[in-house]
């Protein structure tokens, strides 16, 4: 089960409890609770984690273009001259 799914039906549990209750203060005071605790945790939203995905995917293609280059330019060098390719 997904966390996300995990939260919203623990919500929805104290939810319906509450709505068969007069006690409609303890959902309030819950959620205030679950939220000041979220906020605790080092928590980033779907699209702050989607932006660095992507991030992370153009960084590894970069990285992967540039060794291939330097591949090239060993290979290049290696076969054209005795001196080794400082770098």
């Amino acid at each position: 089960m997904k966390p996300t799914d995990l939260f919203n039906d623990f919500q929805a549990k104290i939810s319906e409890a509450l709505r068969n209750s007069p006690a409609k203060d303890i959902e309030k005071n819950v959620r205030s609770m679950m939220t000041q605790g979220f906020s605790k945790l080092d928590l980033v939203t779907r699209e702050e984690f989607d932006v660095q995905s992507q991030v992370l995917a153009r960084t590894r293609a970069r990285l992967e273009e540039l060794e291939a280059r330097v591949q090239a330019l060993e290979s290049r060098a290696a076969g054209g001259s005795d001196t080794p390719v400082s770098g």
